[in-house]
């Protein structure tokens, strides 16, 4: 996470002072191809390149623990009792579209956002089927947690930079977390520290939010904390001299960049949620989650690349109605009101949004597994992803399940096509390349075209 610690002496990202860095190599830049890195900024645009080629940024909606297609955007009222489920569909303003009764908020702007109901990667693992849909790649699971390959967030945080001088490229709100790791698989792996998101923490829905690492500590004063910088530049002139990787140099602009966030407006009004009217709060809801993609329209908008956003809870293996009918409206009312605001701000095509989760539940529900009511349990083989904005066709239905559910009939699609999407979308390469910890270059993704239905 990008962290400021004015009170501390010539630390950096995670704690550790620039010497560490260079001597260990474990931030990233010096061990994963700094030159890879650099050259992918010149093309891509960005701080380290020229003017960006694209002016486009990503909203992730992350529901973890695995949202259930057949209740929410595919839902088969012909099947049986055990596979339809519990709640009715009902028609959008878009002829043909149809939704839960559950979103009626959303079925008033289906317009303003595409359902993709037919990717798949067949992982019914927790921490596998996040790493997929969070890397493009498997190697995860509940025995073997930890992250093989940087996130996607991650890769264009490092491929293009922020929007804008002064704000984080890659921003999660409240916090990344992926069943229950954080930043886990949106993290940046070997790509280094430096490219995991920097983490608002907090709840935008409270009073007193405010973002931590913004403010100088009490007692610190810009000019103090300039008097620190140039005393580090001058202690770490001797590794500087002997530098010729480029890695200080970079360093410098990271720098640069925590400098700007703690003494420029930009990110202080960025995170500004309370500058926010009241009557644009209540649109997208006073409670956590709401706010959390209010704030995230903020930082999109300001110039951030890559924001993410957390609402947990969704594994529901039993009391799945309950557990519906206490997260389907807040999930309603948010959604409906970002694509909302977007449009009427302009930005639809400037901000594309995904809502996703690590998989699907079960087509057919189980009896309660002796813990409650009914439920559904893991499903990766079918699921449903909503795509809107980012210059992405709106209104549209890609691709389609079998009569159950059960599996893709239509147009299937797999993860890397929506990340490939995601890159369209950005202008980042694809075909991109970094280096592992073993010194192996490494694409973006492996395999995926742009979804061709959204373009």
């Amino acid at each position: 996470m990008f962290r400021i610690e004015a009170g501390a002496t010539g630390r950096y990202c995670d704690g550790l002072s620039r010497r560490t860095f260079v001597q260990a190599g474990v931030a990233g830049l010096a061990s994963v191809g700094l030159a890879d890195v650099l050259r992918a900024a010149e093309a891509g645009g960005g701080p380290n390149g020229r003017a960006a080629k694209k002016d486009t940024r990503v909203i992730l909606v992350w529901l973890d623990g695995g949202p259930s297609h057949l209740d929410l955007w595919d839902m088969k009222p012909d099947a049986a009792a055990e596979y339809r489920g519990i709640w009715s569909p009902i028609k959008t303003n878009v002829p043909g579209i149809d939704i839960t009764e559950m979103f009626p908020k959303q079925a008033k702007v289906a317009d303003k956002f595409s359902i993709v109901r037919s990717i798949a990667h067949n992982d019914g693992d927790h921490f596998g089927g996040a790493h997929r849909m969070l890397t493009s790649r498997g190697g995860a699971n509940g025995g073997n947690t930890s992250i093989k390959y940087p996130g996607i967030s991650a890769i264009s945080s490092a491929v293009l930079g922020s929007r804008r001088p002064g704000l984080p490229a890659y921003t999660a709100v409240p916090y990344a977390s992926s069943v229950g790791l954080r930043p886990g698989y949106f993290g940046a792996h070997y790509l280094g520290p430096a490219y995991n998101p920097f983490e608002t923490n907090g709840d935008p829905n409270s009073p007193n939010f405010k973002v931590q690492n913004l403010n100088l500590p009490g007692g610190m004063s810009v000019q103090r904390l300039e008097d620190r910088r140039t005393l580090l530049r001058h202690m770490d002139s001797l590794q500087r001299a002997a530098d010729t990787t480029g890695v200080m140099d970079t360093l410098d602009r990271f720098e640069q960049s925590a400098w700007e966030m703690v003494t420029g407006p930009a990110a202080q009004a960025a995170f500004d949620i309370a500058a926010e009217d009241n009557a644009t709060r209540e649109l997208y809801g006073r409670n956590t989650f709401g706010q959390s993609c209010l704030l995230a329209r903020r930082l999109a908008e300001a110039g951030c690349t890559f924001v993410t956003v957390h609402s947990g809870g969704w594994d529901h293996h039993w009391n799945l109605q309950e557990g519906m009918e206490r997260m389907l409206p807040p999930l309603d009312q948010a959604l409906a009101a970002l694509f909302t605001d977007l449009a009427q701000r302009g930005l639809t095509d400037k901000i594309m949004v995904m809502v996703c989760g690590e998989f699907s539940r079960t087509p057919k529900m189980n009896d309660g597994s002796g813990n409650g009511t009914p439920g559904r349990d893991h499903w990766g083989n079918s699921m449903s992803v909503v795509m809107a904005g980012g210059g992405l066709r709106n209104g549209v239905i890609v691709g389609s399940t079998d009569a159950k559910g059960e599996e893709p009939r239509d147009n299937p699609l797999t993860v890397g096509d929506m990340h490939a999407t995601i890159y369209h979308v950005l202008g980042v390469d694809p075909h991109t390349q970094f280096l592992d910890h073993a010194g192996r270059p490494v694409p973006a993704i492996d395999y995926g075209e742009p979804i061709r239905d959204l373009l």
